[in-house]
């Protein structure tokens, strides 16, 4: 049932031209960027050349790409997400789904699930493009790996978030505007703690920057894992149980 709703849901992503146009944006935005960082390490290969430990390819090229598909997934989650329920809810369909016997958990699992898929569509193939410098260089393979797992985690847990807001929503826009209100108060609330000189382990553990970077410069640490997917069961499960209580509400 699940993967009759995970179709169902791709289908009509795909049929959308906002998916299609989306990933052209973003893919081109990506690869000028990746362009720019490249020349960039080019000129100054000479004087890298020089010092003993520089830093390679990866680390000059490699990790602002990596950074920058962050930056893009935190924008193009809540644009994905915003139409999964909120668009249900509001063309009034949502009932006939919810009267289904499909189950609240696995309409929320569908509509995940099938962000799911298109986010690691998106991030493998920014990752191939960071990889085309293979051809021509000595990459940190495994770096590379740890870096794409780093990003999947950071996109299920913003897909999740997405979902959430559209669950909470009659109309998609707002859903896109609460998912990345939440994106945007997750990623700087270290940072704006800091800023305020307030120093808190618990604040700095909510931040997903501090998850991200540790996959980004290749450590893997079991902390990170569970919190994104800590992150991403207490989202589903909210909007399961809102979900839920559509129901019995009417």
């Amino acid at each position: 049932m699940i993967g009759t709703l995970v179709r169902n849901e791709l289908r009509r992503l795909f049929v959308q031209p906002l998916a299609w146009a989306l990933l052209a944006v973003v893919l081109v935005v990506l690869a000028y960027f990746f362009l720019v960082t490249l020349n960039s390490f080019l000129q100054l290969m000479p004087k890298l050349a020089a010092l003993p430990d520089a830093p390679g390819v990866t680390d000059l090229v490699g990790l602002p790409l990596f950074r920058a598909i962050a930056s893009v997934l935190l924008l193009i989650a809540p644009l994905l997400g915003m139409r999964c329920i909120a668009a249900e809810r509001h063309n009034q369909s949502l009932p006939l789904l919810l009267a289904s016997g499909v189950g609240e958990v696995r309409i929320v699992l569908g509509k995940y699930v099938a962000m799911l898929i298109f986010s690691a569509l998106l991030i493998t193939l920014a990752v191939l493009m960071a990889l085309s410098l293979s051809i021509g260089t000595s990459l940190d393979l495994a770096r590379f790996t740890t870096a794409a797992l780093g990003l999947f985690l950071f996109a299920a847990a913003l897909s999740a978030l997405a979902v959430l807001a559209s669950a909470y929503t009659r109309q998609p826009a707002v859903a896109a505007v609460m998912a990345l209100a939440l994106n945007l108060l997750l990623w700087m609330i270290d940072a704006g703690a800091r800023y305020e000189g307030v120093t808190s382990s618990f604040i700095n553990y909510l931040a997903l920057p501090t998850h991200l970077e540790p996959f980004l410069h290749g450590v893997v640490a079991s902390v990170d894992i569970v919190y994104f997917l800590l992150l991403s069961g207490v989202a589903l499960t909210l909007a399961a149980r809102r979900l839920a209580h559509s129901r019995t509400s009417g």
